[in-house]
């Protein structure tokens, strides 16, 4: 947690009856002595009754029942930016009430322009005043595209800020709620800080270091198998590996809801060639601006007759596919551009290939915040012996392909991955008979 949750002050709502009037100091300090004594609690255990104890126990027991649960409509709200808040992180907001009434509400979303604090203050009008406001990320203190918010908060009359965790941005964190407790605002910091840090990790990769979160996805059999071998093959499914999908329909329409989540999607041409994809988000999701396909195609191989290149705006200023490449043919990049996809030239890694540390940092100057790459064994490889990828989302079927010609999901040749990589932070999830392991390969919330 960034900070523990500040002491509050005043008898609680929890129908509590007062002490007498003579005693009423000697209450209010036992409990902001036990309020202290607890504020760490994991369990509590009363083990001589004192009825001052109860009391309290009850008090913090609803407090925080209480808190936790606005933090999470707050984090419920902020959900819905998804697809909608890029570049900028996606937040949410509640405002109650001292009766523990929930007043006002409000979500980001960057065509929106106005932050999710000051819509729920506007919705909240004059019972704001004296309220708490319940948010997933540190109020904004600085001129940007809106006033600071933090102005707002303390004009409104907030006597109180509940929120999940600090600001990523290290050149603004902390002073948003600075700014709030020197205008004798209440602060508390911590609460569902895990969800809130893993709702906006793409956002803080990318103002962390001006280059997108890259997830690292792929669909499994459990020997590590990604497609048959396509000699096999009798009959093929667009969009689908050599030999068909490896994991289940309830897999498959969660990659889409990872699209939505995502501000990119990559992959090699050789995947374009084999699959033959159209690499859209149809989870059926708003989005703010296109899901982004960027192929990474060192000579221009892509097929003119693909289900991608046939799916492209003749306009390549609008164009939702983006190659690139490292020594292309004219001729051909000519021909392409006049389809209307975007093409741009990197230096080659040194296998000959767009180096990708490069295609990262012009994906962020871009301002996409997140990538998520779908490729194949050469792709997968050499992302990670580059060390462009910061988290995995390995699928898993119950599956064994076993034939020595079925293709494995990372290649040895020539990728230069040649050492163990460590994956942390694991969770796992189910999807019908599938499952998947997410982890990461470096925190996003560090230097």
């Amino acid at each position: 947690m960034a900070a523990t949750m500040s002491q509050r002050e005043g008898p609680s709502r929890c129908g509590v009856a007062e002490p007498e009037e003579d005693s009423y100091r000697a209450f209010q300090l036992r409990h902001e002595e036990h309020h202290l004594r607890y504020s760490r609690i994991v369990s509590l255990r009363v083990l001589v009754f004192d009825p001052f104890d109860f009391a309290f126990v009850l008090i913090f027991m609803a407090d925080r029942i209480s808190d936790g649960n606005f933090l999470r409509r707050a984090l419920d709200l902020a959900r819905q930016g998804i697809g909608l808040a890029s570049p900028n992180p996606y937040v949410g907001a509640v405002i109650v009430d001292g009766n523990g009434m929930i007043v006002g509400t409000g979500a980001y979303t960057y065509n929106g322009v106005k932050h999710a604090e000051v819509r729920a203050l506007e919705h909240a009008g004059d019972k704001a005043r004296g309220g708490t406001l319940y948010i997933n990320l540190e109020p904004h203190s600085h001129q940007g595209r809106t006033p600071a918010c933090t102005d707002a908060l303390i004009a409104a009359g907030i006597r109180r800020v509940v929120a999940s965790m600090p600001d990523p941005n290290p050149k603004v964190s902390g002073s948003g709620f600075d700014k709030l407790r020197a205008a004798g605002v209440e602060v508390e910091v911590g609460g569902d800080e895990a969800e809130a840090r893993h709702l906006n990790e793409n956002f803080a990769r990318y103002i962390r270091h001006g280059i997108p979160l890259v997830t690292l996805k792929a669909a499994i059999t459990l020997d590590g198998k990604i497609a048959a071998s396509p000699r096999s093959i009798l009959s093929r499914t667009a969009g689908a590996a050599p030999g068909g999908w490896i994991t289940g329909e309830t897999a498959r329409a969660q990659v889409q809801e990872q699209r939505h989540q995502s501000d990119a999607v990559m992959v090699g041409v050789g995947t374009i060639i084999a699959d033959d994809p159209l690499l859209t988000d149809r989870s059926g999701g708003s989005r703010r601006r296109p899901l982004l396909r960027v192929i990474l195609d060192s000579r221009l191989r892509l097929p003119m007759e693909s289900r991608l290149v046939k799916s492209v705006r003749n306009d390549s200023s609008k164009s939702d596919v983006l190659i690139f490449c490292s020594s292309p043919d004219e001729d051909r990049k000519r021909e392409l551009e006049a389809r209307g996809i975007r093409i741009e030239l990197v230096p080659p890694d040194q296998d000959g290939r767009p180096d990708l540390a490069a295609v990262m940092r012009r994906l962020g100057q871009l301002e996409l915040t997140s990538v998520m790459i779908e490729g194949g064994a050469t792709v997968n490889s050499a992302a990670l012996a580059s060390d462009v990828v910061d988290k995995v989302f390995l699928y898993y079927a119950p599956r064994i392909m076993a034939s020595k010609e079925s293709v494995p999901w990372l290649s040895s040749a020539g990728s230069g991955l040649n050492r163990d990589l460590m994956v942390a932070q694991t969770r796992w999830h189910q999807f019908g008979e599938d499952f998947a392991v997410e982890g990461y390969l470096r925190d996003p919330y560090q230097e």
